[in-house]
């Protein structure tokens, strides 16, 4: 997530030489990446979303934004 960004809430993944930027609402995804980097991200979106939800606020806000846990 950054700073300057413009809705609909969203963040940024990168895998090697991937990006996709996926939606916190739905999980909308807009880039390739092989399927199994997706499907981690997936579930991570799925784990946390309200955290995403409150980091998108809080950058447009421009607070600080709070670590979110990644997958084990």
């Amino acid at each position: 997530m950054n700073y300057r960004e413009h809705g609909p809430p969203h963040f940024h993944a990168w895998y090697g030489g991937s990006e996709v930027t996926v939606k916190i609402s739905d999980g909308a995804v807009t880039g390739e990446m092989p399927k199994r980097a997706l499907g981690l991200i997936i579930e991570w979106l799925e784990l946390h979303r309200g955290e995403l939800r409150e980091n998108w606020k809080r950058a447009e806000e421009r607070l600080p934004l709070l670590p979110i846990t990644p997958l084990e």
